[in-house]
């Protein structure tokens, strides 16, 4: 009879052992599913081109413009969008620790750089998102690992406030409850190159992961150039 007692006893054990397991299973695959919709859920479509193929152009989301600012420059010096008036502008957003993606976006910036060489009217302009750490002597730093030149690539700190104002009011949306973004600010879609007219008005954005991001931008500025001297 105590034999038989034992048996069951280690049966019961056995099957709480066995549904704990699957319990966790499940768990565990519902909270990777809620982290997947939520870092998802502001996916936008491509305005031509499929997924993984070469970079296309992605509409912005509404009609965005480039504000007013004041922000300090890796060289110390003060830059404000008055400098930039009747640039075209191709915009980036890092923060220097970050040791994935902004590298290869930041290599992809000095690609533009190099192929826009003789175009007097482009500047590149990387914003951080993580102004308390990225000090201007920081940020140079880190330019100097791309070749950046410091006339025509800049890399623009300052105070948080403004700096999180310019990027959520004239590029990127920001979503402040999201408690599972990895980025500075719980900025969406940082991995994308903006295109800035001449004008300030933001015409679109391009993957800066994708192979060929540097032609394609360069090709967007072309048009745009053409299609405003075609309105002068």
């Amino acid at each position: 009879m105590f034999q038989k007692a034992g048996s069951k006893q280690l049966n019961d054990e056995r099957l709480f052992f066995y549904a704990a397991i699957v319990l966790s299973l499940v768990f565990g695959a519902g909270f990777c599913w809620l982290l997947f919709a939520l870092n998802s859920r502001d996916a936008t479509p491509a305005v031509s081109a499929a997924a993984g193929s070469k970079a296309a152009a992605i509409l912005p989301d509404h009609p965005r413009q480039l504000v007013n600012f004041s922000l300090t420059d890796r060289t110390g010096r003060t830059v404000t969008r008055s400098e930039l008036a009747g640039k075209f502008l191709v915009v980036d957003f890092l923060f220097t620790s970050c040791s994935l993606t902004c590298p290869v976006i930041n290599q992809r910036m000095a690609q533009i750089q190099q192929l826009t060489t003789n175009q007097p009217d482009v500047r590149l302009v990387s914003l951080t998102v993580d102004p308390r750490d990225d000090t201007a002597d920081v940020l140079a730093q880190y330019a100097a690992r791309f070749g950046a030149d410091t006339n025509r690539w800049l890399f623009l700190t300052g105070d948080k406030t403004q700096l999180y104002g310019l990027i959520a009011t004239s590029f990127l949306a920001q979503d402040a409850d999201n408690q599972f973004g990895y980025m500075p600010g719980n900025f969406s879609h940082t991995e994308r190159i903006a295109v800035v007219d001449s004008r300030g008005r933001v015409q679109a954005y391009f993957d800066g992961l994708k192979d060929d991001v540097d032609s394609a931008v360069v090709s967007e500025i072309n048009r745009l150039r053409k299609s405003i001297s075609a309105n002068q």
